[in-house]
């Protein structure tokens, strides 16, 4: 019990991720993401946030959860670099939320699919149990 007591856990890291090739620094060199995990706690948020009402005519039935919302948020959320949240950003795509700023940014939909798929992995989602035996017996 002792390894999960008193913050034994590998630390939390940034990684570098492609999402797109089409963005190129001077060197012409494809400009990675950097992408770090969020919390459980603020996932957990996130997937409260992403339920919307459903109505059948004007009466509410119940609530739907939005999961391409939740996972769009979710690596927002994880994303360091580039700042969806950056005021020019947002005004240069005429947006305020910086969800749809990923969606002009990344207007391929491979782009975009890829920036969910990395934000899914990134807070271990992909994860199967083969790999996490694999890591545990490293």
């Amino acid at each position: 019990m002792s390894f999960f007591i008193g913050g034994k856990a590998a630390p939390v890291t940034e990684e570098e991720v492609i999402v797109s090739r089409r963005f190129k620094d001077n060197e012409g060199k494809v400009i990675p993401f950097v992408m770090k995990p969020i919390p459980t706690e603020r996932i957990e948020q996130l997937e409260n946030e992403c339920y919307k009402p459903k109505y059948e005519g004007s009466k509410k039935v119940g609530e739907e959860f939005d999961r391409a919302r939740w996972i769009a948020r979710m690596s927002l959320e994880s994303t360091i670099y580039p700042d969806f949240r950056d005021k020019e950003l947002l005004k240069a795509h005429g947006v305020v939320d910086p969800v749809d700023a990923v969606k002009k940014v990344l207007s391929v939909g491979g782009e975009y699919a890829e920036f969910m798929r990395a934000g899914q992995r990134i807070n271990g989602y992909f994860d199967t149990f083969e790999d996490l035996v694999i890591d545990a017996k490293n």
